[in-house]
């Protein structure tokens, strides 16, 4: 993992970083970054299989919504299980949701799904959360 940090420090740009969280970490099979544009998430960067047909997202409104109004990491073990999980894939079992902020204010997200139940652990929570520190920086 620090090799992989490394790189996502050196990366030019959001699109790099994704496309390194993507293609460096196995159980991520879709990885976006949501960017906060008045009251919605409206979708950035992303890399996976197909494009999500949530390009725009009201803050409060799913689980992406929800931790962008919270402003804390969200983690889904089982997204049929959950209610407030907006449905992108059928392959989707897990989802991670880390919102990227500065000075208290939130100005998007990083939303990862995995193919896997129950995929993302502390690893995944304490990576995530300090690539979303990164690119609060750059933001």
């Amino acid at each position: 993992m620090n090799d992989l940090l490394q790189e996502i420090e050196e990366a030019a740009d959001l699109q790099a970083v994704v496309d390194l969280l993507h293609d460096r970490v196995e159980h991520y099979s879709w990885v976006g970054v949501y960017l906060v544009e008045g009251d919605d998430l409206v979708l950035g960067p992303w890399k996976g299989p197909q494009a999500t047909e949530h390009v725009r997202i009201p803050v409060g409104q799913g689980v992406c919504g929800a931790a962008a109004a919270s402003g804390e990491t969200e983690v889904v073990d089982d997204v049929n299980a959950d209610p407030r999980y907006l449905a992108c894939f059928p392959s989707t079992r897990s989802e991670i949701v880390v919102p990227i902020a500065r000075e208290g204010r939130v100005l998007g997200e990083i939303d990862i799904d995995s193919d896997q139940p129950a995929a993302f652990g502390d690893a995944d929570r304490e990576l995530l959360e300090h690539v979303a520190g990164l690119i609060a920086l750059l933001a």
